[in-house]
């Protein structure tokens, strides 16, 4: 069965740490493109990071520049998403994507990543 399975998410104190990890499995994971989204009550799925199959390429959402920090490890077939400096507005449902397409931008459409995960819950206190 082709998946990705999202964990990690959890509730932390404004200014905390926590990070993501996304295990791929029925697939060449390191011949993917891979994402973190994001989508809270009310609001569109965002992007918030990507990186390429071989890590030479990574975007980051401007909100999340110089807190979050994306990487992947191939043979493992996971992806990760180490979170730093937590706020209140990164609450959100995280979801890894996936896609064939090895491409990395923050002008990628959401809509064009081909597998999603669960989700996994990150809630951030004030």
């Amino acid at each position: 069965q082709v998946q990705v399975v999202e964990s990690g998410g959890g509730l932390v104190q404004a200014g905390g740490s926590l990070r993501l990890s996304c295990t791929a499995s029925g697939l060449h994971f390191d011949g993917y493109a891979m994402g973190w989204f994001r989508q809270a009550p009310g609001k569109e799925r965002e992007g918030v990071s990507c990186i390429t199959w071989n890590g030479g390429n990574t975007y980051y959402a401007d909100s999340v520049k110089g807190r979050f920090t994306i990487s992947r490890d191939n043979p493992k077939s996971t992806l990760y998403l180490q979170m730093n400096g937590l706020k209140p507005e990164d609450t959100a449902m995280y979801y890894c994507a996936a896609d064939y397409t090895d491409y990395c931008s923050g002008s990628r459409a959401v809509a064009s990543w081909a597998l999603w995960g669960q989700g996994t819950q990150v809630t951030v206190s004030s």
